[in-house]
């Protein structure tokens, strides 16, 4: 009896045989196409090679898809745990022909892959195509041996497949087991056709025709071959089951849970524990493929698989967090074939014990809740819509969790009502928004996010992804379209863009059609709008048109990513060994990261030594050598806090924040204790501290009061600013004629030499101005008792003045000043009075009535001594005469 992995391996092997180039499994976050929230199928990740979009070094690829259905049209979330087949997560096997064979080839080795690789009795295998496939009916025939009775025609699409309303499809023939007549149904066509005896394991896609608007269709120059097989189904069949959760893969999870909970996998508690094993494949997948759990999108679709699995655990009696106790068991029975799941093990088990600690706090009050909201009512009666909607906006359970807690008790939810309620709550939000004082077109931002939700963020993982054309804005108003020359706004499903928030700049990059990619727009700033739930895209059309739902290729300038994520996650090293150099007190007061700079405001309250900046600088470099991995997590800012996170200065967090840790420190924080770094952050970042580079501290000043600031750069930046600093010190040798350490005495010798000659040029400057260099002399006056001498100075600066006044002042012992420097076209002022004269006049009137006459305002110092300045000293006669006024009362 074969096991599902050996299953697996027998048909990946036998495909590369066949030439098949075996192909790792795509992400279960789709890339290559906006209309899906999960990959669903094994073409998925070869979409582009189907439409011809996209070419590759080989025709025929063979793959073990992972999938998830549990959100958008392909949801089978609210059956799982209740039939045998449903699943949230499956595998599909399949083999891809790209223009290279075609239904000759491909019915010959899907029937030599079932009875001979398997070992499926022929006998129990029925096939269907579409009904006027001739060819395919034909082929059956002969490379089967299958009777007409076998070999079923299909009129409805059932058996016709298409891509969308245009571009590549054909017909399917497909493969049912039949699992014998002691299990009710029908086979494929016929009335009972729902029943669980006649299951199809393998589909066939022959893409033969493409499809335009007007309906009609055209055979396609490259035909090519899609298929699938579940190998869940088909694991039942080899193992004598018909019941998926019977195969040994789901089984052992099924026991691990069991185990765990010391109950029975097959008494009461069994579709509890069908239900958990389901679950715990998509969560773990998801996780190990980037999504977090979160309010919106493809996070909040996770976060619904986790929450109905833990209730379920709580139906069990786990009195503990129970699903990351399971992974250890997932990643034993899964690992190999997708190393995914090993590498991501810990960041899994921690998702999950956090998820379900933090929703087992809520979860018992809900169910309360729901009981009493039960109480009364009669059976028949459906619970409220307000009631459920309380449940979801209060204790955080979607409504198919509540769904699925009645469904046991065979009850029903009032969903009417509970729309009801939701509508109503969004019209208390859009009022609220209303008068918040916002911009004028915010009500726009605001219909758009109500009417198509948040935005999907792809971009730390990619930078590059398909998306979808929700919304245009043009001149704060909704349109419908951009063409060649405009600019405005474009919101797509989802985008790999990031959006300026939390002190990292946007992206910028380029939007492309899909169906014309020489219509091209220029993205040049992302913004969150909407409450910050959508990002909106202002783009300029560079040739074509753009039009709502249009479906894009959204590609960031990669150049300028990296260059940001280094400098942010240079930026969190900096913080840490601001802290360590400086003190706890250290804070972030703002941030910068640009492609081509870091800037880092911090609380301190003085400048930083130049030890403590080469400390600091030697510290932040050492880590980026250390070539640590970046690790991200989802959890509450309380629990952040308590690992040692620090916040974004100015940042508001919700219930859930990305926490960003990196470096390894034998003193540092975390559940070890052992990590340098841990910040709440949003932005993107390097994968290892390898990746900064290199760091070079370029500044270091006051930012305002009791805050510095340091600015930086990293990676090639950094590298081409120590180049010219090596530069400049290189032509600083050559003029100085000196190297190494000996520029730097130079330079003092010829420092203190500059100084020694100043002091003697303005010593020469004062005694030529007192021994009547300037342009009048300073002849003694009396002027009611007072001697006052006044003189109009050249060659002098402003800085020259005290120092003569006073001279002037022990020559004559007892008088007052008046100096007026007429230097570089401005005019100096200063006065001064000796002591025994301080209380019949001041110097600082003098320097105010000179300088009014000189077209200036103002002045001040001392009585004894006084300064000021105007614009020229033209006036110079008048200047002094005022003085004289004022000492002639």
């Amino acid at each position: 009896m074969p096991t599902l992995n050996e299953i697996r391996s027998t048909f990946l092997n036998y495909f590369e045989k066949q030439g098949h180039q075996v192909v790792a499994s795509s992400p279960l976050v789709p890339r290559n196409d906006p209309t899906l929230m999960f990959a669903n199928s094994g073409m998925v990740q070869f979409k582009n090679l189907f439409t011809g979009v996209e070419t590759r070094d080989y025709k025929r690829a063979t793959t073990a898809q992972k999938c998830v259905r549990a959100g958008g049209k392909h949801n089978d979330l609210d059956n799982v745990g209740y039939t045998a087949r449903h699943h949230t997560f499956f595998e599909m096997l399949g083999n891809f022909s790209f223009g290279d064979y075609f239904k000759s080839d491909a019915i010959p080795f899907a029937w030599e892959v079932v009875t001979k690789e398997l070992d499926i009795p022929k006998d129990r295998l029925v096939v269907t195509v579409y009904h006027d496939d001739d060819e395919a009916a034909d082929l059956w025939k002969k490379v089967a041996g299958l009777s007409d009775d076998r070999i079923i025609r299909i009129a409805t699409d059932d058996n016709f497949w298409m891509m969308g309303p245009t571009g590549p499809c054909g017909p399917s023939s497909e493969i049912f087991f039949d699992h014998g007549d002691h299990i009710w149904g029908g086979p494929p066509g016929s009335p009972e056709e729902d029943g669980d005896r006649f299951v199809e394991i393998w589909n066939l896609v022959f893409m033969q025709y493409e499809q335009f608007e007007d309906g009609t269709r055209k055979p396609l120059p490259n035909q090519s071959i899609d298929t699938g097989m579940g190998i869940e189904r088909v694991a039942a069949l080899l193992q004598g089951t018909n019941d998926n959760y019977a195969t040994d893969l789901i089984r052992s999870l099924i026991e691990a849970s069991a185990n765990e909970t010391s109950t029975d996998p097959d008494g009461p508690d069994k579709m509890h524990h069908r239900v958990i094993a389901d679950h715990l494949r998509s969560t773990a997948f998801l996780i190990a493929d980037g999504v977090m759990p979160s309010k919106d999108g493809r996070g909040y679709v996770l976060r619904r698989i986790m929450r109905r699995a833990m209730r379920h655990a709580h139906l069990i009696g786990a009195k503990d967090p129970l699903m990351h106790r399971l992974v250890p068991a997932l990643v034993t029975q899964m690992g190999a074939a997708y190393p995914e799941l090993t590498q991501a093990k810990s960041l899994i088990e921690e998702t999950l014990k956090q998820e379900e600690t933090r929703f087992r706090q809520t979860l018992e009050r809900g169910l309360r809740l729901l009981d009493d909201e039960l109480d009364g009512l009669a059976d028949d009666v459906p619970l409220s819509g307000r009631a459920a909607f309380k449940l979801y906006d209060t204790y955080g359970f979607p409504l198919d969790l509540t769904q699925d807690a009645l469904r046991e008790k065979g009850r029903t939810v009032d969903v009417a009502g509970f729309d009801e309620a939701m509508a109503e709550q969004k019209a208390q939000a859009r009022a609220a928004w209303a008068g918040s004082g916002e911009t004028a077109d915010a009500t726009v931002w605001f219909d758009i996010a109500d009417e198509h939700g948040a935005t999907d963020f792809l971009g730390y993982d990619t930078e590059a992804a398909e998306g979808q054309i929700l919304a245009i804005v043009k001149d704060g108003a909704a349109v419908t379209s951009l063409s060649d020359g405009e600019s405005g706004w474009l919101v797509m499903n989802q985008t790999p863009f990031y959006a300026e928030s939390g002190g990292q700049v946007a992206d910028h990059g380029f939007v492309r059609r899909l169906d014309d990619e020489d219509m091209i727009a220029e993205c040049t700033d992302v913004q969150k709008m909407g409450g910050r739930s959508i990002y909106a895209h202002h783009v300029t059309v560079k040739a074509g048109s753009f039009t709502t739902g249009d479906a894009v290729g959204l590609e960031v300038d990669h150049n300028r990513r990296t260059a940001i994520r280094a400098n942010h996650s240079a930026t969190h090293l900096l913080h840490e060994a601001l802290r360590q150099a400086l003190g706890d007190h250290v804070a972030q007061r703002g941030s910068l990261n640009a492609s081509d700079r870091l800037r880092f405001d911090f609380s301190h309250g003085k400048a930083m030594t130049p030890a403590e900046i080469n400390q600091v600088e030697t510290e932040v470099n050492d880590f980026i050598r250390q070539n640590t991995p970046v690790q991200t997590r989802i959890m509450t800012p309380d629990d952040a806090r308590a690992m040692g996170a620090q916040a974004l200065f100015g940042e508001k967090y919700g219930d859930e924040v990305r926490v960003v840790s990196m470096g390894r420190a034998t003193t540092g924080k975390g559940a070890d204790g052992q990590t340098y770094s841990i910040e709440l952050c949003g932005g993107t970042h390097v994968r290892q501290t390898g990746d900064i580079g290199v760091f070079a501290l370029m500044s270091e000043t006051a930012s305002s009061a009791g805050v510095r600031r340091i600015e930086a750069v990293t990676g090639a930046d950094a590298m081409a600013m120590l180049r010219d600093r090596d530069m400049q010190l290189s032509n600083a040798e050559q003029l100085l004629k000196a190297s190494g350490d000996e520029v730097a005495v130079r330079i003092k010798a010829l420092m203190d030499e500059r100084k020694t000659l100043q002091n003697e040029v303005a010593q020469l400057r004062r005694e030529l101005a007192v021994g009547g260099g300037g342009q009048k002399a300073a002849a003694d006056r009396n002027i009611n008792g007072i001697a006052f001498a006044a003189q109009v100075l050249s060659g002098v600066t402003g800085k020259d003045l005290p120092a003569l006044v006073d001279d002037h002042k022990a020559r004559m012992g007892s008088g007052a000043v008046l100096l007026i420097a007429d230097a570089d076209g401005k005019a100096a002022v200063a006065a001064g009075v000796t002591g025994d004269l301080t209380d019949q006049v001041s110097a600082v009137d003098l320097v105010k009535a000179a300088v009014a006459e000189l077209g200036g305002k103002g002045g001040g110092g001392r009585p004894d001594l006084a300064q000021g300045g105007a614009k020229d000293a033209r006036n110079a006669e008048a200047a002094i005469k005022a003085a004289e006024a004022i000492l002639g009362g």
